[in-house]
């Protein structure tokens, strides 16, 4: 197993995350080292935290813990997961190409796809989609939006707009987040119909805020299209940082297909484990 370094960078469709292993730390991961660790400015900057913990129970290969970078801890991440895939084969975790990962969302089998013996893309059946049906419309800076809530193992926001060119996300995107009705606060999504395949996102993540790409969203948003009739049971979901293709059942089961890549992987300096560990 390839074990020199504290943290291996990832991202998925430009979503990044440190990911990291809970037994070679040598500081307690607590909000305040999360945040520090993730700061753009004065940290390494991430989108989150991927930490591989002790698998729990029979039956689950491995297990992970999503850190966000305002240091709460997310349910599930579609980006996450397959980055954490990736990273537990390319660095000798695991030689099958197929295993299971247990999330506080669930548990999600994930399949590799290779390319000269490193991966480049992952499969993974994300669970079914449960859709709030009592929560349709959403009062919202001085807006009625109509909205689709739903979980997809963590909690969304889908709102179906004629043009995302008239979306103000970064206003918008805080406020649905914070919304009363959503007490553990949700991800937000805005999503415009191209056509029975295809979809065009914009995402507002929980704890992260306005993100270029995000696996559960894509999700939460081809299952709330597909609920609605509007797509058929293969969509592409075009985000700002690219594409991903999400399989939707008439159950709702999820499959999601998508690209990650590794960036570097890294040591934290003296200066920041100092920081770290107070």
């Amino acid at each position: 197993m390839k074990n020199n370094f504290d943290f291996v960078r990832s991202h998925g469709l430009g979503n990044d995350y440190l990911v990291m292993d809970a037994a070679k730390l040598d500081f307690r991961l607590k909000p305040e080292q999360i945040r520090n660790i993730c700061h753009r400015n004065t940290g390494v900057g991430s989108d989150g935290i991927l930490l591989n913990v002790p698998a729990k129970g029979k039956g689950t290969d491995f297990a992970l813990r999503i850190l966000n970078p305002d240091g709460s801890e997310a349910e599930k991440s579609g980006n996450g997961l397959r980055i954490f895939a990736k990273f537990l084969f390319d660095h000798g975790y695991t030689k099958k190409t197929e295993f299971t990962i247990h999330t506080l969302g669930g548990v999600v089998r994930a399949k590799l796809i290779l390319r000269r013996g490193r991966c480049v893309a992952v499969r993974v059946d994300m669970g079914r989609a449960v859709i709030d049906r009592a929560l349709t419309r959403l009062e919202v800076g001085g807006q009625t939006l109509n909205v689709t809530s739903l979980s997809v193992g963590n909690p969304h926001c889908v709102t179906i707009v004629p043009d995302l060119a008239a979306v103000d996300l970064l206003k918008l995107g805080p406020l649905v987040e914070n919304h009363a009705a959503f007490p553990n606060r949700t991800n937000v999504q805005f999503a415009q119909v191209l056509g029975r395949g295809d979809v065009r996102v914009l995402i507002w993540e929980r704890g992260a805020g306005h993100t270029l790409a995000s696996g559960s969203s894509s999700c939460a948003v081809a299952a709330a299209c597909y609920d609605k009739g509007l797509v058929d049971g293969k969509v592409t979901v075009h985000m700002e940082g690219g594409d991903l293709t999400i399989e939707v059942s008439r159950d709702l089961d999820l499959v999601m297909t998508g690209p990650v890549e590794e960036v570097c992987v890294g040591r934290f300096s003296e200066d920041l484990r100092r920081r770290l560990k107070v």
